[in-house]
């Protein structure tokens, strides 16, 4: 039964598929990095926010995949896509909104220290400004879950599941 588990993992298209759409809308930030503002900056593979939204293509590149697998009619793609609506409407509303706020913040503590350090303050006890880059403009959000079904779709068709695909390439014998 325990070496069932990760064949089961990784026999799952919709998960491994939803994963590379972000995955690629992740690695896709480097490279809008490099064109746009022409810097080397790898710190946007690990931060939140930009473009596009990976958390978007996750959602919906999974939800597309399981859609396709298990039919869009059935109650599993429904909860998928109306999770998949909330974190879309997060991403751009609720932690974009915070991240603007975090921004007002730390504006108002710049003029209140006119940006400079406290004198004789112990530089653990100071505040690091608060976070800003949260979320995602509209835009962002909208590539982001235009890119998780155009990933997730075509690998699933023409690849099928990590298992699958190792197994046609002749990585793993065929148990059975």
């Amino acid at each position: 039964m325990s070496s069932a588990i990760p064949a089961a993992l990784l026999d799952n298209a919709v998960l491994w598929w939803g994963l590379a759409a972000c995955g690629v809308a992740q690695l896709s930030k480097l490279g809008i990095e490099l064109v746009v503002h022409r810097r080397w900056n790898p710190r946007v593979l690990v931060e939140t926010g930009g473009m596009p939204s990976s958390h978007s293509a996750l959602l919906t590149g999974t939800t597309a995949a399981l859609g396709w697998v298990e039919g869009f009619s059935g109650p599993l793609f429904g909860l998928a896509a109306v999770l998949c609506f909330v974190v879309l409407y997060d991403a751009s509303g609720v932690r974009r909104a915070a991240g603007l706020t975090a921004a007002r913040v730390n504006a108002m503590g710049r003029a209140a220290t006119g940006g400079l350090e406290i004198a004789g303050a112990n530089p653990s006890e100071q505040e690091k400004p608060l976070k800003e880059n949260l979320g995602h403009t509209r835009l962002e959000v909208l590539i982001g879950a235009l890119m998780g079904p155009l990933v997730a779709l075509p690998g699933l068709e023409l690849a099928g599941s990590p298992l699958h695909l190792a197994r046609a390439l002749g990585w793993l014998a065929a148990v059975g």
